[in-house]
């Protein structure tokens, strides 16, 4: 927050019971959050500026525990900041999961560009859209994030409307927000692009600027993840 001070920011994987989530520090900042976390596991926040209404910290007519999704109005916007399940392996019950919840996803923007069409939909995907958003495609064959049905999932979300911001400035291979901390793979660049800044149409027509930012992953003992930037008019 100090380096960059941002507007609006989401995280994922919070891994924390929102009792224990520090609220006040981020106030003392003067940001007002939302969030909606479990121990352990999952759990996602929303940080901005400017006051947040909380729409909802689910997805509607599905009951699930795990707690993925968290939609906020901030500045007339409306985000939905969501923490797609990884699916482990193709065909597991894990990935039938994912598949479920991703179905489950789709009436939810439907319902949300309904009532707002200045939409952005921010987080981790845990699907890497297209060949060029993995680092080696021949050794990822037959693997979750780049299966065929989490593509189409993929494509379908887009078929709501939505641009992936990324793609507005850079049609490169070779980017990436995601790396294994194992066989130098930061260094080597041997990475996936699974963390994701769609927005609808009319916020797409504002956006000037979307970036992956790197420096975060530099730092001793970092995420596997590093952050996406998208900047609005």
């Amino acid at each position: 927050m100090q380096r960059e001070d941002p507007d609006v920011f989401a995280l994922q994987e919070t891994k924390s019971i929102n009792e224990n989530f520090p609220i006040d520090a981020i106030k003392e900042q003067g940001y007002h959050v939302s969030f909606t976390g479990q121990k352990t596991y999952n759990g996602v926040a929303t940080i901005s500026k400017s006051p947040i209404e909380t729409i909802s910290s689910s997805l509607p007519n599905y009951d699930d525990e795990q707690r993925r999704v968290l939609a906020i109005n901030t500045v007339g916007i409306t985000v939905l900041n969501i923490y797609i399940p990884n699916g482990s392996e193709v065909n597991s019950e894990k990935y039938k999961y994912k598949l479920k919840w991703l179905s489950k996803l789709h009436p939810f923007v439907n319902n949300l560009q309904n009532r707002n069409e200045r939409l952005i939909i921010l987080g981790d995907f845990n699907i890497a859209p297209e060949d060029r958003d993995v680092h080696a495609p021949e050794e990822w064959v037959g693997s979750v994030l780049v299966s065929k049905p989490e593509r189409d999932e993929f494509k379908k979300l887009l078929s709501h409307g939505l641009i992936d911001c990324f793609r507005i400035f850079n049609q490169e291979k070779g980017n990436f927000s995601w790396w294994d901390y194992r066989a130098a793979s930061f260094r080597r660049n041997r990475g996936v692009r699974i963390d994701h800044i769609l927005a609808s149409n009319s916020m797409s027509k504002s956006c000037h600027a979307c970036y992956i930012d790197k420096n975060p992953r530099k730092l001793e003992r970092p995420s596997y993840h590093t952050p996406v930037v998208a900047e609005f008019d």
